[in-house]
């Protein structure tokens, strides 16, 4: 099987541990993820460094619900034998890819991500002119790279940062992805081609 089909069937999402999971995770999100565990490569992860990003002064409460949370996936149906479940910090290079994409990722794209301005104004309390807050995006863009994640189930409000991730994996691309000496080894192998299919 080609890179494309593996990737087109794998499947990266995770859940902010930030309090009790009620109905609406259920029906939202466990619901469709137990589903596709059956039907893709699932990757399901707790993603505690993006619950940082807005409880940073009380990580505490990230701290009590992230394995409640998991013992909910688990009673919903989600099956270690059929998804791969995982905290996201125990990964480091989810960190050190976010790092990479934030040294190439101009400000003007994160400050225009609609989700930014709305959760500021919704959750005026808390101070979120933080850098962590504005990349959370970006550490999205991240967690969604590092799998080659073919699919992204996400709510609408999502939707922005995974458009961003395409524009961020394009830049990487065209800053970084082509090896030394592209040019000239393309031009030595389409002489070898032959005229017809050199053309194409």
């Amino acid at each position: 099987m080609d890179t494309v089909a593996l990737q087109s069937r794998r499947i990266v999402s995770g859940m902010r541990p930030t309090g009790q999971l009620h109905l609406g995770h259920y029906h939202g999100v466990l619901k469709n993820w137990v589903k596709l565990q059956h039907e893709f490569d699932c990757f399901f992860f707790v993603a505690d460094w993006h619950a940082l990003t807005t409880h940073y002064e009380d990580s505490g409460i990230i701290e009590d619900s992230v394995w409640e949370m998991v013992i909910d996936w688990l009673a919903a149906g989600i099956e270690p034998s059929a998804a791969s479940m995982f905290l996201q910090s125990k990964v480091p290079e989810h960190a050190e890819l976010h790092l990479l994409l934030s040294m190439m990722t101009p400000l003007s794209w994160l400050e225009r991500v609609p989700t930014y301005k709305d959760q500021q104004e919704k959750l005026k309390e808390k101070d979120l002119s933080t850098y962590g807050f504005l990349g959370y995006p970006l550490l999205q863009s991240a967690d969604i790279l590092i799998y080659r994640a073919g699919q992204v189930p996400v709510g609408e409000d999502q939707v922005a940062h995974v458009e961003l991730t395409r524009e961020v994996a394009r830049r990487f691309n065209h800053l970084y992805g082509r090896e030394i000496a592209f040019e000239e080894k393309a031009e030595a192998a389409i002489k070898k081609m032959g005229k017809k299919k050199a053309k194409l």
